[in-house]
Formats: C-alpha cells, structure tokens, sequence
C-alpha cells in the first residue's frame, strides 16, 4: 500500500531537500514498515515507504526509468494497488515496454511513459502516486477515481509539498499546522467539500484527478467522474451483471504475494465478499480465507432502531457455510478508553477521533494485522446500492438537505458544546446549506430527466459521505501497517449501479436489492434476511464511566486548548445527564479528542 511523499520546484534547486523529505518519510513510517527511500533531482525529491505486497523481492522506490542512460526521464513514487495490472503489463509489452519486476508500480511507470497523464485512465484500482517528468518539466499528482488512497499538497514559494498525509507536510518544517475555518465547519457539519483539508492551505488531490505543476504554474485535469447514462436491462438482466461484474472484481482484489484476509461484520457486503473471495480462493488452490470480526467483552448488547440484532450469530453462519479460517477480536472498555489508544487514533486520522467508533476500528486493524498483511472490506457498498435506512424513508429523502444529516446526530452534539462567539463565527447552518447547493448543482442527469432525486440522493453520498469513511478507514488500517481493499468501489460497479433505475435497487421491497439478488446463492438464508446494521459499538457501562472520568480531569484544566472552542459549563451538563443518553457520550468523546487534536497542532 505504502506512502508516499515529496517536493518540486522548477525555479530553485534542491539543496537540503532530500533531508527534509527524508523526514517527510519517517512521519508516515508505518504505512510502510518493509522499506523506505528517496530519490533526489535538482528541482524535485521523491520518497518513499513501502508496504510490499506484490513481488516483495523487488520494487523498491522511488522507481525510476533512464532509457539506458545516466540522465532520469520519469521519477515515480506510487501508493496503492492495480488491479489490471497484468493486462496492462500485456498491452505495454506488446507495444515494446520492458520489465524488470513483477510489480503494479512497475505497470504505472510504464503506462505514463506510454501515455502521459491520460494514463490514470487505463488504471483499475485504487491509488495516488507522484510523478517527476524530467523531459517535460513537471510533477504529476494522480490519484484514483473514488478516493480510496489520501495524497495531500500545499503550495511552497515557487514549488509545492506533497504527501499521503498532512503529518508528512508537517514534517518538513517548512509548513505549520494551523486549523482551517471552513474545514472546521465540515466536521461539525458532517460534509466534506472535495480537494480540502481541516488545517489551511493544506488541498487533497480530489478523487478522479491529476494535478500538475508546472511553467504555467499548478492545475488540475479531471480524468474521471460519475456521468448520467441510459439503463436499458431489466433487473433480471441487471442481476446477472452485477453478479459478474462482483465476481470479476473479488477474483482480481485477492491476489496478493503476501497473507490475506476478509473483514466478516455477519452483514450483507462483507459477507457477500467473503463468499466469492473464499470462492475464487479455491478455485485457485489458496488456503481458506482468513476472516475476523470484532466483539466486546460482556453480554452488554442493547438492540436499537438502527442495530436490532448483535453480528455474533451471522458471522458464525456465514463462517460455516462458507468454511473460512476465523477469529474474532473481543475488546473491552479499558481498551477503548485507553488514552494511549485515543491518542494514536487522533495522530492516524490528523483530526479529532468519532469515540469508540474509531478506537474499536484501530484495534482491530492492529489485532488483523499480526496474521495477514492485507484484508478486503464491504466498505462502500450502502453508497453504491442505496442500503442506509434513510435511503427509504421519505421525509429524509425529501428534505432539502443532506440525508444522513439524522444519522450524524453527533455534529448537532458537537454544534452544542461551541462557545457562543465560536458558533457566531463558523456560521454553519449557512455553510451547510450553501455546501448541500454547491454538491446538488455537480449532479450528471440524463437529456430531459425530470425528478431523479435517488440519483442527487446516491451521488451525494459517493461524493460527498463516502469520503469520510474511506479516509478513515484508510488512515486507521494504515497506522499499523494493513492494506484495506474495498471492491465495492471499483469504478465499473460504481458507474453501472449509479444508472441503474432506483426500482431495480429496490425490486424486492428492500434495500439493496440488487446485490441481495445478485449474492443470494452464495449465502446463508439468515444473512440474506437480516437488515442493515451500522459499524458496532460498545454497550458496556464501564466505557461511559470511564470515559466521563476523564472528562471531570479535562473540566479541572482551564488552559486546555479545548476551551478555545468548547464552553465548560455545557460540558459538565453533559456529564450530568444519564449514562444511556447517546447524545451524552458522543459529547464527551468528542470533547476528549478535540482538545487532543488541538494539543497536537499547537504545541
């Protein structure tokens, strides 16, 4: 998977730079553990830290091609996985490409060679990587069409910094953290404006795009986005695409030269993608497919409106049927409460922590990642078939605003801890509803469609709702060192479900109903039941408690940096209210982990 980092300059030489890169690498060590370099030129400085995952002998970078020369023609410094990656290396060779290495980043290299920037184009997969084009003058910034891999940048004089992570800029010593306004009003408003950041003057290369800099200064040139095309199969035919298309996808997403792994919730997607990765595993003469799942001590479950049912009972049914080799992580409250813990999620995420949400995700990264180097994940598939409730409850949907704007109730707790000069100041009803009219106005339609508000509704939420959960779940695995793969989020399934009709997604009555009836002979009848769950959490009391002490040692520090932002005494109401109040303990993680993230950019 890997990190990558790096600077370029056109105007000035690079005297010093390679040290400054070099740091740059080791802020983001362990998205690599298995080897780090730098390659330095007179206007620009690659590095590099590698996760290796094909052909872990060789491949190491920065990766450069001399055309049998001294002189480099292109410098590439690559994160991620291509998944077409063979057919390519076919095509390359075919048009008298030569090859040294078994590897993906190979395959890259030779694809820009071949065709310049319109080279991400040809790519299946999930990427962002950096490339130093000598013989024109230029770096290049790719990064893949959904998102899934981060790459971060910010101007410096003539040149520019990048990297996997805001951290790795940092790093440098050439840029200061310092936290953005409007990217403060993202978070308490649960949206994400593309190509932003929480701190200032730090930019994402946005999902689907390539930015250059060069003469003409820095600019960007989009390769990919969703477009609005006719759907002319019925949903029997759409059925049998989507189950191909799955099988296709699933059978490329476990090839790897290293141990590999399933995450298994007892839900729908990941079990879905259990079955067919098992499925291919054999078919190939692999081993079972590792599964794991996450549980918490303690028979302290309580069935909500959102979860009605624990994940235990599917996860054994699906491991039975399928007959994978699995584990479950059990954690416990001191585990999740752990400031130690807290505090390595907030440094992963360089933004404040979602509670136990992303604790308990961290965790069990970790306990994955002592048996297997990657896993592959049912994230993104609610986005892609309409599977949240709201989805299908009509006074959401027709509201004119973000739909899982319920859902993340965690903004409106956070929006009532605020200072009232802090509230004044951030304005963020007025952000969110000119942030919900700026998305609504990008949404492709069809010539003369009317209506269509399921696709507003669907692109909404793969652009800007699915960001949210792939950085995460980026940034957590990464921390320890484990590549999640997420097939739901190849861009082929993407396009097709995104036209398709919504009475196909909801053919049988249900949510989902295309990937249900797509899956279903794969599946035990109990899991093709059973409804949505979200990402679990713990119901153990011990957690409240714990986490509520923690906050009384906060409310006793008047000069921590969180009361910049926070008033005291509604936090202390909050600690005042009864322990079963959900509003109440997402307060008070929240209050806990911004002032840890506050600690972290002003030292």
């Amino acid at each position: 998977m890997c990190g990558i980092a790096g600077w370029a300059d056109l105007v000035h030489p690079s005297p010093g730079m390679h040290l400054r890169v070099q740091r740059m690498n080791d802020a983001v060590a362990s998205r690599g553990p298995d080897g780090d370099g730098v390659w330095s030129g007179p206007h620009a400085v690659l590095g590099h830290r590698r996760l290796a995952v094909l052909d872990p002998a060789h491949g190491q970078q920065p990766m450069v091609f001399t055309d049998d020369g001294d002189e480099p023609v292109v410098a590439l410094t690559y994160s991620g996985e291509v998944y077409n990656h063979r057919e390519l290396r076919d095509e390359l060779e075919r048009r008298g490409h030569k090859f040294r290495t078994g590897t993906d980043t190979e395959v890259v290299l030779h694809a820009y060679l071949e065709w310049g920037t319109d080279a991400a184009s040809h790519l299946n997969g999930m990427y962002a990587f950096a490339v130093w084009d000598h013989l024109r003058g230029r770096l290049v910034l790719v990064r893949d069409r959904l998102g899934v891999k981060p790459l971060h940048y910010t101007r410096h004089g003539a040149g520019l910094l990048f990297a996997s992570e805001p951290k790795s800029l940092f790093a440098s010593g050439l840029v200061t953290p310092s936290a953005s306004t409007d990217g403060l009003r993202d978070f308490l408003a649960s949206v994400h404006t593309p190509g932003t950041s929480l701190f200032q003057g730090v930019h994402e290369v946005r999902p689907g795009t390539v930015v250059i800099l060069d003469a003409n200064g820095v600019h960007e040139q989009r390769y990919w986005q969703l477009e609005a095309h006719p759907h002319h199969e019925d949903v029997g035919a759409t059925v049998t695409n989507v189950a191909d298309l799955l099988e296709d996808i699933t059978t490329r997403h476990i090839q790897a030269d290293v141990p590999l792994g399933a995450l298994l919730s007892g839900g729908l997607d990941s079990s879905a993608l259990v079955a067919l990765g098992q499925r291919a595993s054999r078919r190939s003469g692999m081993p079972p497919l590792r599964t794991f799942s996450v549980d918490f001590a303690g028979d302290h479950f309580t069935g909500t409106g959102l979860r009605s049912t624990p994940d235990g009972p599917f996860v054994r049914d699906v491991v039975a049927h399928c007959g994978t080799d699995h584990r479950d992580i059990v954690l416990d409250a001191a585990d999740l409460t752990d400031p130690r813990h807290r505090q390595a999620v907030v440094a992963a995420k360089d933004a404040p922590a979602l509670g136990d949400l992303d604790v308990s995700l961290y965790l069990l990264f970790r306990a994955v990642r002592e048996h297997t180097t990657v896993v592959i994940s049912g994230e993104s598939a609610d986005e892609v078939f309409g599977g949240y409730p709201w989805f299908h409850e009509t006074d959401r949907v027709g509201a004119h605003d973000y739909p899982w704007r319920y859902f993340t109730g965690h903004s409106g707790t956070y929006q009532a801890l605020l200072r009232d000069d802090v509230t004044t100041e951030l304005g963020i009803a007025a952000h969110r509803e000119a942030h919900y009219r700026q998305a609504l106005a990008e949404v492709p339609r069809l010539a003369g469609e009317t209506g269509g508000r399921m696709r507003e509704v669907l692109y909404l939420h793969l652009t800007r709702w699915l960001p949210h959960l792939l950085d995460r779940k980026d940034r957590l695995s990464m921390a320890v060192g484990l590549e999640v793969r997420v097939p739901f989020c190849d861009h082929r399934l993407v396009e097709y479900a995104f036209n398709a009709p919504w009475t196909h997604h909801i053919s049988d009555g249900r949510e989902k109903s295309l990937l249900r009836a797509a899956v279903a002979p794969l599946l035990p009848a109990s899991v093709i039941g059973r409804t949505k769950a979200p990402y679990p959490i713990t119901h153990d009391p011990a957690y409240h408690r714990m986490i509520s002490g923690q906050a009384h040692d906060l409310l006793a520090t008047p000069s921590a940096p969180v009361w910049t932002l926070l008033e005291p005494a509604r936090l202390r109401d909050r600690l005042e209210r009864p322990a079963t109040d959900h509003a109440t303990r997402s307060g008070i993680d929240f209050a806990l982990n911004l002032d840890l993230w506050l600690r972290a950019i002003r030292p």
